[in-house]
């Protein structure tokens, strides 16, 4: 399943969208990875975050999951910053010193009671910010619902993320292993937001797009994209 669709219908409700408005005209083949995903989650990530869960104790999980939020805060600052949002990002900045030194590395969170709030901006925001269309959706293999906007700014995001510069590379990728599993340990319990008996594609895809749109325009309405206007073909 697209885990990421989850855990973004956990941190806001937005308002419904029907199937109909949304053209997916890669959907046969956006289906099969769905499916692929999904049979790895169930076989191998989900029991293994389930493990996780039972071995570590919260405290220590919660600053793990800090960690990792704080090795995200650099490119949020980045991106604030192109998008013309100073003041937001030298919040962020300030964000990601006061954790990395005063937190211990980011283990801890003195930033946020000391009034430096936690933002999310990432390069596929960025590009939509600046007029981007989101383009078809598409889901990754291993990584979940995606657009080709969001998709290249998933490189750059890659690339600006300070894990990049731990070495050596078995540390690194170790490291990748240990976020993707405290990641899907955050989403057993917003498991139950799934619709039972319903689409699961449909409703991922769904939220995914709807949360995307929401942050690209920080919650305020904006014209539709016209790739997710059924009336548009690939004729026009």
């Amino acid at each position: 399943m697209n885990l990421v669709c989850v855990l973004l219908l956990a941190n806001v409700t937005l308002p419904a969208v029907q199937a109909s408005e949304i053209h997916d005209p890669w959907e046969n083949v956006n289906r099969k990875v769905f499916k692929f995903n999904d049979f790895l989650d169930r076989w191998m990530l989900k029991p293994v975050a389930r493990g996780y869960r039972k071995v570590v104790p919260a405290p220590v999980r919660r600053s793990v999951g800090n960690f990792f939020r704080n090795l995200d805060t650099p490119m949020t600052a980045v991106n604030q910053f192109l998008q013309g949002k100073a003041g937001e990002g030298v919040s962020d900045l300030g964000r990601f010193v006061v954790n990395s030194t005063l937190g211990i590395g980011g283990l801890f969170d003195p930033a946020t009671r000391m009034g430096f709030a936690k933002h999310q901006e990432d390069f596929g925001q960025t590009f939509g910010r600046w007029g981007t269309g989101s383009g078809n959706h598409v889901v990754l293999p291993l990584r979940g619902s995606s657009t080709v906007r969001d998709t290249f700014g998933l490189v750059l995001d890659t690339l600006t993320n300070p894990i990049r510069l731990i070495s050596p590379n078995e540390l690194e990728y170790g490291l990748r292993g240990v976020s993707v599993v405290d990641t899907r340990t955050d989403l057993l319990s917003a498991e139950s937001l799934m619709k039972e008996g319903g689409d699961s594609y449909l409703f991922q895809r769904d939220a995914f797009l709807q949360r995307r749109e929401f942050l690209v325009h920080d919650g305020e309405a904006e014209e539709s994209d016209p790739f997710l206007d059924e009336e548009w073909s690939e004729e026009d």
